[in-house]
């Protein structure tokens, strides 16, 4: 019977139910999402802040303080950006500033007269080089002018065409110490005259003489006023010989000062008349002898394009017709004659 109890005996399961955590919310997770996005947005502001220009923080002042008007008149800060962000938008290469709607249309306007300027120069790279080859041809097509051949140098410069007649000691260009031109050199400029005629360019002449001094001293007539006077003489050939008088910029005598030999100032090839046949460049440089002013504190461009029209009114006349005589021969210096032979 014993036995019979204790199977029958229920048995009983006891099943410890453990508590959990405390009951609380997920606000806090809300408010550090708030708090990360704040910073994220105050940095963001800093960084526009800082990568905004000065004239682009004030139109946004202006377009908070009047919408309307700077909504319809346009301006810097209120839609002329194609992009917030430094180098943005389509083109990947700027680095430096917005890209303005209107900047592509300037560049291009730059490129395109950038790129008519250096067609422009090869162009007239292209003509001195073919006048050039003219003088050649002219000075081998003439038994007495290719025995000044020699005599002869041309080259390229950044102003234009330099042709240089230097002085032989067997054929000099002019009597000595006097501005009466020989013969021979009196033919040369004549034919040189006729070739300068058919070209549009204008040129300057220079002349040149050694460092023998007159034996009258500094005071008196000196190698300045014998280069000038030879400069002055053979530009009367070049007139008689067809070349146009406004033609002809400028006329200088230079005496000694630019010697062709540095280390022989006595060389007979110092003795020169310098020809340049300028480009556009030089003669704008010529003429601008003073910079045309840009525009004022206020940005008004009124009295600086006034001022360049100024300028561009004092360019030479059109040409007057070709004169057919040659004017008279510049009288020889005084008696004071040189040293040696010039």
């Amino acid at each position: 019977m014993a036995g019979d109890a204790k199977k029958l005996q229920p048995i009983i399961v006891k099943k410890i139910k453990k508590g959990g955590h405390a009951a609380h919310g997920g606000a806090w997770k809300i408010a550090y999402a708030d708090f990360v996005t704040a910073m994220m947005a105050f940095f963001l502001l800093m960084w526009l802040l800082g990568s905004t220009s000065e004239g682009d923080k004030k139109g946004i002042a202006d377009y908070f303080g009047n919408p309307i008007r700077v909504a319809m008149g346009g301006g810097s800060g209120s839609g002329d950006a194609s992009h917030v962000i430094k180098g943005g938008g389509e083109d990947l290469s700027r680095q430096h500033g917005q890209v303005k709607l209107g900047d592509r249309a300037n560049e291009q306007r730059t490129y395109n007269l950038q790129a008519a300027k250096e067609s422009q120069r090869r162009a007239e790279a292209e003509a001195l080089e073919a006048l050039k080859r003219r003088v050649e041809a002219m000075v081998d097509a003439s038994p007495r002018l290719a025995a000044l051949k020699g005599q002869l140098r041309m080259d390229l410069t950044s102003d234009g065409l330099r042709i240089q007649i230097v002085d032989d000691q067997n054929r000099p260009m002019f009597a000595s110490g006097s501005a009466t031109v020989q013969p021979y050199m009196r033919e040369l400029l004549r034919e040189l005259g006729a070739v300068l005629a058919e070209v549009p360019q204008r040129l300057t002449l220079s002349g040149h003489t050694d460092a023998t001094p007159f034996a009258g001293g500094q005071g008196g007539y000196s190698n300045w006023e014998l280069s000038a006077d030879r400069a002055n003489a053979s530009r009367r050939e070049l007139i008689a010989g067809g070349l146009p008088y406004a033609r002809t910029l400028r006329v200088q005598g230079l005496a000694e000062s630019m010697p062709f030999d540095d280390q022989d100032p006595l060389a007979p090839v110092n003795r020169r008349i310098s020809i340049i046949v300028m480009n556009r460049d030089a003669e704008h440089r010529m003429f601008r002898t003073s910079p045309i002013p840009g525009p004022g504190p206020g940005g008004d461009t009124t009295q600086a394009t006034e001022q360049a029209r100024d300028i561009l009114q004092r360019l030479p006349p059109p040409l007057p017709p070709v004169l057919t005589a040659p004017p008279p021969t510049s009288p020889a210096p005084p008696s004071t004659s040189a040293t040696a032979a010039r």
